[in-house]
């Protein structure tokens, strides 16, 4: 508390470490953001040293709290707090090499860069976002194992910027639906941000519209120990989540630059350095920290030591399976779902699927925004998640889009594997959130339904067409689009297999012909394959490209070329990105010694020149939908095995 001393020194004197490492990590590398670690380092210090529950010599201790830095343009703050308390391989040489090529300290916290950062944060809301799937999942961890093996905290320090973004709405609203008592978002409350005073954009009072949420709220003076501890400990006992904002004033300490925007995004420069230096009575040279406070950093986690200690006992006390439930989930599908011996949307049969995983696996958390039922994705082995109960295995997202995928990513650092679904048109509002998985490299799974123009009636606003394109495009994501129920089986398979990113999987709303019959063999694993021979295999006329409901189409129209003794095969592509993997060998393959290359898919063209070439032929659509029943659509795009057979056959002929 205020005036604590920590042997030799106060809270507020141990703060000014903080200070110290950001301003000058960031006026060594010209970038930066000093204005946040500068204001906020009270709060992070009383928080360090009287609250946050942490090892840094066992960074990822399972009952660990969670510390997530949602605005995470000021990661010096938590950079200068990973190498101060000692964490293991993160030395003060990466601080000097802040935002530099290889370095830990990167502009914005990375989790995939060091182990102790919980999760990658810049995009503003988005780790407060995570900060919600992290609370939900340790209240799974909780209702399964008990008080005595999970009962950490996610605390979540979010600005300005990060209360402006929708995706902090939607993510705080369900945070207060479910009561998460768990969550403490600590604001900071400085009042700018780049373009000047928040007042020039935002005028709503947050603690009301947070207590609206069902938040508990506090309001005090971030530079006042004494308030900000007397805060933290009020939350630990809170029976809501709580929400405290913390009255600062952004890059403190400096003469021209304190509550200005001029302290936010740029270095501060040297003459600033050296008014902030002057008042604190240790500084020295750059990054010059004295032994002795940073011996009492190293130190701060040792009032955690007796309940380590405690916890590695209770842990061993634990069955093997209990042991193996706070693991990576490790799930398999089963091989005795029915395989459908009459047409069937893929919604459907990656339902049936689904249900088949709820069933047997209790890693699998799944949910929705509001259209449960129409992904398929509700079903009797459902089991609601609710502020009463987090036994469940489905949670109701309600109508949040982007919050959804961001909770997703919170409960699968948590080592869940979380499904959710929504309309692919709707992925849209998911998009930020789904980047972030990629880049993350989480095996989440986005369920994707009512894919293309085969919406139909619900009109264009509800049809995808540059969708699969886009998210095509997108690194580190296996798009996947199957055909048939078996397909849709094989790419689950591969998703679930998958430990490195994550996978979408796009279905049908109509319903499809099933075209395969169950086999050994995942045919789908190379992301491309034969899936109906020419009848003259060494002299092919055409080769045909597809994917989804478009397959069966492209077959039918291999029936009618082929009643002109033209020579077609076709080859479905569930996985565009596995299948450019498998490197140009294989796709020539496929290709064969086709004098054509055709592609048909119900969507935009773009990008199918890496599988057809640039003088492929594509019928699809480089236009939005429009509102008619499916199979007229089809036909009024030109996407019917008649129209497409003439087309074909008349350039046969030149």
């Amino acid at each position: 508390m205020n005036g604590t001393k920590k042997q030799n020194y106060s809270l507020d004197q141990l703060s000014d470490c903080i200070k110290i490492l950001s301003a000058d990590a960031v006026e060594k590398a010209k970038s930066g953001h000093p204005g946040l670690p500068l204001g906020f380092s009270q709060v992070m210090t009383c928080l360090a040293f009287e609250f946050l529950k942490f090892n840094p010599h066992d960074s990822k201790w399972f009952n660990r709290d969670r510390l997530v830095l949602s605005a995470g343009h000021g990661s010096m703050m938590l950079y200068s707090f990973l190498y101060l308390t000692g964490y293991k391989d993160f030395p003060l040489n990466d601080i000097k090499n802040f935002r530099q090529l290889y370095s830990k300290a990167a502009g914005h916290p990375e989790n995939h860069l060091f182990e102790a950062i919980e999760t990658t944060t810049g995009p503003l809301g988005q780790g407060l976002a995570n900060s919600v799937g992290m609370a939900i999942a340790a209240k799974k961890y909780q209702a399964e194992l008990g008080d005595n093996i999970c009962n950490y905290k996610t605390y979540a320090i979010v600005g300005d910027g990060c209360l402006m973004e929708g995706i902090s709405y939607e993510a705080l609203s369900i945070a207060g639906h479910l009561k998460l008592n768990n969550l403490i978002i600590l604001f900071d409350d400085n009042g700018i941000s780049i373009d000047g005073k928040v007042s020039l954009a935002v005028s709503e009072n947050h603690l009301m519209k947070l207590e609206a949420f069902g938040f508990n709220v506090a309001s005090v003076d971030g530079h006042d120990t004494t308030q900000i501890c007397q805060a933290l400990s009020d939350a630990q006992l809170s029976d809501k989540p709580s929400f405290i904002a913390f009255k600062t004033k952004i890059g403190k300490g400096t003469k021209d630059k304190e509550g200005s925007e001029k302290s936010h995004g740029s270095p501060l420069g040297p003459d600033e350095i050296q008014h902030l230096k002057s008042n604190i009575s240790f500084a020295g040279e750059e990054f010059f920290i004295p032994e002795d406070i940073k011996q009492l950093w190293e130190q701060a986690w040792l009032r955690n030591q007796a309940e380590y200690s405690s916890w590695q006992k209770e842990f061993a006390a634990l069955s093997s399976a209990q042991k193996a439930y706070i693991n990576k989930a490790k799930i398999t599908l089963q091989k005795d779902i029915p395989t459908p011996t009459k047409p069937e949307a893929t919604r459907v049969s990656s339902g049936r699927i689904i249900e088949s995983l709820m069933q047997n696996e209790n890693k699998t958390i799944v949910g929705s925004a509001d259209l449960a039922s129409s992904n398929g994705l509700t079903n009797q082995a459902c089991k609601v998640i609710n502020s009463n109960d987090f036994s469940g295995n489905f949670i109701h997202y309600g109508v949040r889009e982007n919050a959804m995928a961001a909770i997703m990513n919170g409960l699968a650092l948590s080592n869940f594997l979380p499904i959710g679904g929504t309309f692919f048109v709707f992925s849209d509002y998911m998009r930020p959130s789904i980047r972030l998985a990629a880049l993350m490299g989480l095996p989440v799974i986005f369920v994707m339904t009512h894919d293309s123009i085969g919406v139909g009636e619900d009109g264009p606003t509800h049809q995808p067409i540059e969708h699969l394109a886009s998210f095509r495009a997108m690194p580190n994501i296996d798009v996947f689009r199957p055909a048939d129920f078996i397909e849709v089986k094989e790419c689950y398979e591969i998703a679930l297999k998958n430990t490195t990113n994550p996978s979408m999987i796009v279905l049908s709303r109509q319903n499809v012909s099933q075209i395969r019959i169950d086999s050994d063999k995942n045919q789908s694993e190379k992301g491309g394959y034969i899936i109906s021979e020419a009848h003259k295999p060494k002299s092919i006329d055409f080769t045909i490209f597809s994917t989804g409901s478009e397959v069966s189409l492209a077959m039918e129209v291999q029936k009618v070329l082929e009643a002109q003794d033209l020579s077609v095969r076709i080859c479905s592509i569930p996985c565009f990105s596995t299948l450019l993997r498998q490197g140009k060998n294989y796709l020539h393959e496929l290709q064969g010694n086709a004098k054509d290359l055709v592609a048909i898919e119900a969507a935009s063209s773009f990008g199918w020149s890496s599988i057809i070439g640039l003088e492929g032929i594509f019928f699809g659509l480089d236009t939005f939908g429009a509102s008619a029943p499916a199979e007229k659509l089809y036909e009024h795009y030109g996407l019917n095995s008649s129209i497409i057979s003439q087309k074909l056959l008349s350039h046969k002929k030149t």
